[in-house]
């Protein structure tokens, strides 16, 4: 997935890195919460990187520390990060909601049920509201967070809040 090549080769161009490292800063980040991205794809993804020649591992110990794997970024995988940058940022944008699936369907279920189902997204999305709230607050003067990682919880922040609005408007028309 070329999601996934792109996180990983991205964390790799700045620092070299273990996948525990990699996968570290992805759950610190919350990159997982914005993009499709597990700890077990992250492990697989950087030994099929290494096959690919995208980059190389070295072993490493520190002190009592079990050897790690530490991987660093070849000249052939900066190339290809500079040609996934370029590709994903022209791909068409899609937005996938997974409750979309749910409100398509609502008019098959009876008034009641349709408001609990609202209902519901409605309270994910305080919740999901509320964990961008105190995250954007914790992190806002963080010196090690990037600016680009700020820009992205932000925006989820502002998606939230017009999903918000989009809800409350669908329950008025559905009464």
């Amino acid at each position: 997935m070329a999601t996934i090549d792109l996180i990983v080769l991205g964390m790799l161009k700045k620092e070299s890195l273990s996948a525990y490292d990699i996968q570290k800063l992805v759950e610190y980040r919350n990159i997982s919460k914005w993009v499709k991205i597990s700890t077990p794809s992250i492990y697989k993804k950087v030994l099929q990187l290494e096959e690919k020649g995208l980059i190389l591992s070295h072993t490493e110990k520190d002190g009592k520390m079990p050897e790690k794997a530490v991987y660093t970024l070849t000249d052939v995988g900066k190339k290809e990060f500079e040609k996934l940058m370029f590709e994903i940022s022209c791909k068409p944008i899609h937005i996938f909601l997974d409750f979309n699936a749910v409100i398509v369907n609502l008019e098959s279920m009876p008034k009641e049920s349709q408001k609990e189902c609202l209902d519901n997204i409605e309270s994910n999305m305080n919740v999901l509201k509320t964990y961008l709230e105190e995250n954007i607050a914790l992190k806002e003067d963080a010196p090690d967070i990037p600016v680009t990682g700020m820009a992205v919880l932000r925006q989820q922040f502002l998606l939230v809040q017009a999903i918000e609005q989009w809800i409350a408007t669908l329950k008025e028309e559905l009464q």
